[in-house]
């Protein structure tokens, strides 16, 4: 599951780097190569091994949530609930790709089209952008996670410090910053998880959110120019 959350910002960049067309034939050897490891089970038992394998609507226990303590169990395991997160998970990837990712004011539809017939370059990304779109792509589906259970902290815990201090917000301090650690850390090693521990979680989930939306645009003009500047 873990990896469902950073197919978003893999998509995102293998459409600024190849363009649609060229894209479609790399995710297709993405699912074949999901189809051979399934090979063994789904000749002995394809039903249950699609059915068990990537059962998306199964319900979580409460007594287990590390992130949702804080509602009552019928809000927790209620499917409206569930429809309302999946639709700000969408939302909010939709937000990122379209303001934050792309270069600010080129048209989305631009890494679209084959990367020979664009006019400009303006969607090649460095390294530290990919890795910047992937584990924000990662971190956005850790917030908007129907339920978080313990084990699930290795999905993100290896990402934080780089997604605080990647960001070229200012006004959040560094010691604010370890502070955040902190109490993500705090959070997750509270067992049970407490009303306190899991609206800590969220509210250190939203303040790295807003950062990584106040973040200039690893892309735009201005910000380059700025690391140029910081360069020489």
């Amino acid at each position: 599951m873990n990896v469902l959350l950073f197919a978003p910002g893999l998509l995102f960049l293998l459409l600024c780097e190849f363009g649609l067309w060229k894209t479609l034939p790399r995710l297709a050897l993405c699912a074949v190569i999901q189809l051979v490891l399934g090979l063994p089970f789904l000749l002995v038992n394809p039903v249950g091994y699609v059915s068990r394998a990537f059962d998306l609507g199964r319900q979580f226990l409460f007594k287990w949530t590390v992130n949702w303590r804080f509602l009552p169990e019928d809000v927790f395991l209620n499917r409206y609930f569930h429809l309302a997160l999946l639709l700000a998970h969408i939302t909010t990837l939709l937000l990122f790709a379209l303001k934050r990712w792309k270069r600010s004011g080129s048209s989305i539809w631009t890494i679209l089209k084959d990367p020979s017939e664009r006019k400009e370059t303006a969607h090649k990304v460095n390294a530290d952008q990919m890795v910047l779109i992937l584990f924000t792509s990662n971190f956005i589906g850790m917030c908007f996670s129907r339920s978080l259970h313990y084990q699930f902290y290795v999905w993100y815990f290896h990402t934080l410090p780089y997604l605080l201090w990647s960001g070229g917000v200012k006004k959040l301090a560094h010691l604010l910053r370890v502070l955040i650690l902190g109490l993500i850390e705090l959070s997750w090693n509270t067992y049970p998880s407490t009303n306190y521990s899991s609206l800590s979680l969220h509210v250190c989930h939203l303040i790295i959110l807003l950062c990584l939306w106040l973040n200039p645009n690893p892309a735009s003009p201005s910000h380059r120019s700025e690391n140029k500047a910081k360069s020489h």
